[in-house]
């Protein structure tokens, strides 16, 4: 790594996994505390600014990510790879949990760098992921060309226009991710009570990352709302916010609820759910019932999330499996009796589908849950960062 008086250059990658985009380091280009790694992420991100036009962020909570990547010690694992959620307006770093898209380009990243290498005869290449934030492990069936990850492909996903290189994770045991428990509070439904003095039925279930699932009938909502109508509305923000920091404090998150968009903005996550239903996407493309199990509107850093993140997708396949809980209650989908059942969730852009792989007999035994993603390399490059963020700091 060289740097002059001012300024270190940075190893770096732009990837898009899924529906989101992030920046790529080597752990060894980077110090290793964290204090001093936050520091340096929202210098090259362009936070805190809305516009993050100073940096590499995209001024969206999908756009402003980051992965960490190193060769893993793990003995189920290739590469370790931390998470971090840049938030945009501050200068806070959420280490909580994992971004299941990004975890797609994981793979790729770790084959184009030489961390993996692809298979000789061209065929799909393994590579085994362990995500540091949550201890899980995820598979990703990566198809190369040569030496490198392959960018093209003809599998198309939700949420992104083009056709991509298609590529299958699986997120093997992902219950318990955060807390250690798939019902975090020992209950299949818990009540929050609001400022207004309205009690919310809702489910906490962790799997991949914790998540709070609200009927969104419940908080006088259709639950086919598309984003851009939820942003115009303080109303429902707020009350969203209001219920995901309550259950933030029950997590052991942050210690009050009124610090847990600042603290710990990104987890728990929090989605509206609604039984399958004809319904409009953001493009104006008509989802059928008969397509569909579930209608969703998840949140991503306190704004509508515009698809539905991977994690929270799998989280919501989990709980659809649990009997009792909001997300079953809405839907009418049975467990498969040969342990693979698939779950189809209806979001702004589209339809998520997952496979959960379950005991055969027994739905709340997970096993793991599939998901098809696409993913690409952008760009590989150096980021100039202020020499004064790396004084003082092990690399």
């Amino acid at each position: 790594m060289s740097e002059n008086l001012e300024t270190v250059e940075v190893p770096c990658s732009i990837l898009r996994g899924g529906t989101s985009r992030g920046v790529f380091f080597s752990a060894s280009d980077l110090p290793t505390e964290r204090d001093s790694i936050g520091k340096i992420l929202t210098n090259i991100l362009g936070s805190p600014d809305a516009r993050q036009i100073n940096g590499l962020g995209g001024a969206t909570p999908q756009t402003s990510k980051v992965a960490i990547i190193s060769k893993s010690q793990h003995p189920e694992a290739d590469v370790d790879y931390l998470f971090a959620q840049v938030d945009i307006t501050s200068d806070l770093v959420d280490w909580g949990g994992n971004c299941g898209n990004i975890s797609s380009a994981v793979g790729p990243y770790a084959i184009n760098k030489g961390l993996v290498k692809a298979n000789s005869d061209g065929s799909v290449t393994t590579v085994r992921i362990n995500n540091v934030n949550t201890g899980k492990i995820i598979d990703a069936q990566v198809p190369v060309f040569g030496s490198r990850a392959a960018i093209g492909g003809d599998t198309y996903i939700a949420g992104f226009t083009l056709p991509g290189a298609r590529i299958e994770l699986d997120f093997k045991s992902p219950t318990g991710a955060i807390t250690g428990k798939t019902l975090p509070t020992g209950n299949l439904k818990d009540r929050v009570i609001l400022k207004d003095g309205r009690e919310i039925e809702i489910s906490v279930v962790d799997a991949a990352n914790p998540t709070v699932f609200v009927k969104a009938s419940s908080i006088g909502m259709t639950g086919l709302e598309l984003p851009v109508e939820i942003e115009a509305s303080p109303q429902i923000l707020a009350v969203v916010e209001e219920i995901r920091s309550q259950v933030a404090v029950w997590l052991g998150l942050t210690e009050r609820a009124e610090l847990a968009s600042s603290e710990t903005p990104g987890l728990p996550k929090i989605g509206l759910m609604s039984a399958a239903t004809d319904y409009q996407t953001s493009d104006s493309k008509t989802i059928l019932k008969s397509q569909v199990d579930l209608v969703v509107r998840m949140f991503s850093i306190r704004t509508p999330h515009k698809a539905c993140q991977i994690t929270a997708g799998i989280c919501t396949s989990v709980a659809s499996l649990l009997p009792g809980t909001v997300v079953s209650d809405l839907m009418e989908l049975k467990a498969s009796s040969d342990g693979r059942t698939a779950v189809r969730l209806g979001h702004p852009s589209g339809i998520m589908e997952t496979v959960v792989h379950h005991a055969p007999g027994d739905a709340t035994e997970i096993l793991k849950v599939s998901v098809v993603r696409t993913a690409r390399a952008i760009m590989d490059g150096v980021v100039h960062v202020p020499v004064e963020l790396f004084k003082d700091t092990t690399r």
